[in-house]
């Protein structure tokens, strides 16, 4: 949840703690207790979709992570491959990928593996790993894994983030219902409607004050 999902959030609770405490000053089958009983329905589902959208965003950072850490494993098992073709005058094979360009760099793996198997033995011969070209095959094959993991998350999230935000607005919908109601029926009481002001105040966050600077020192005589 942002900032804004927490604040409202926490006055819904409190006009729901509220309303439990006079809810039998209002009438049975009336209106405020129809939308005190929504409002309870309301304040679950927006738990349950910020919940959603928090386990979203988590998956998505792991997605991210994995991903990097995939592309890396791949990026330095290409960059060794190079290395040695470097050494056997072949380096014109394996091109080098453009930075940041992922498909690019699983056509780069591509044709490395092909270019490197007539001539698996010698690169063996310069301390490759006998199995490098199946090691070369499950670092791709790991990286687009990664690829489709974070891409899958993200999608997860930003689906979870239009869900949250209707089910916030239906909080704030409700509350101020609740308010019109409230306010007619305790419209000659100050000290309730004193509390119905605090309790659906959405709080504003604390503005950052400016550091002041220290006056200047004096000039050394």
């Amino acid at each position: 949840m942002n900032d804004l999902d927490t604040r409202i959030h926490q006055t819904a609770i409190r006009v729901r703690e509220l309303m439990a405490q006079c809810i039998n000053d209002f009438a049975e089958g009336g209106a405020a207790r129809q939308y005190y009983a929504e409002l309870q329905t309301d304040i679950t589902d927006f738990e349950q979709k910020a919940a959603a959208h928090g386990s979203g965003l988590s998956e998505a950072r792991q997605g991210t992570k994995t991903r990097g850490q995939t592309r890396d494993v791949l990026e330095q098992l290409l960059n060794m491959i190079r290395a040695v073709a470097k050494v056997l005058g072949i380096e014109d094979k394996f091109p080098r990928s453009a930075k940041d360009n992922d498909d690019e760099l699983l056509q780069t793996a591509d044709i490395y593996a092909a270019h490197a198997l007539p001539h698996k033995a010698q690169f063996i011969a310069h301390e490759l790993s006998p199995d490098f070209l199946e090691d070369l095959a499950a670092a791709k094959a790991a990286f687009q894994a990664g690829i489709s993991e974070q891409t899958n998350a993200v999608g997860d999230h930003i689906s979870a983030r239009e869900e949250l935000d209707p089910s916030r607005d239906n909080l704030v919908a409700k509350v101020r219902n609740l308010g019109a109601v409230y306010k007619v029926r305790y419209a000659n009481n100050p000290g309730k409607l004193a509390e119905w002001t605090a309790a659906s105040h959405v709080q504003r966050p604390a503005r950052k004050t400016k550091a002041t600077e220290p006056p200047p020192s004096p000039p050394k005589p």
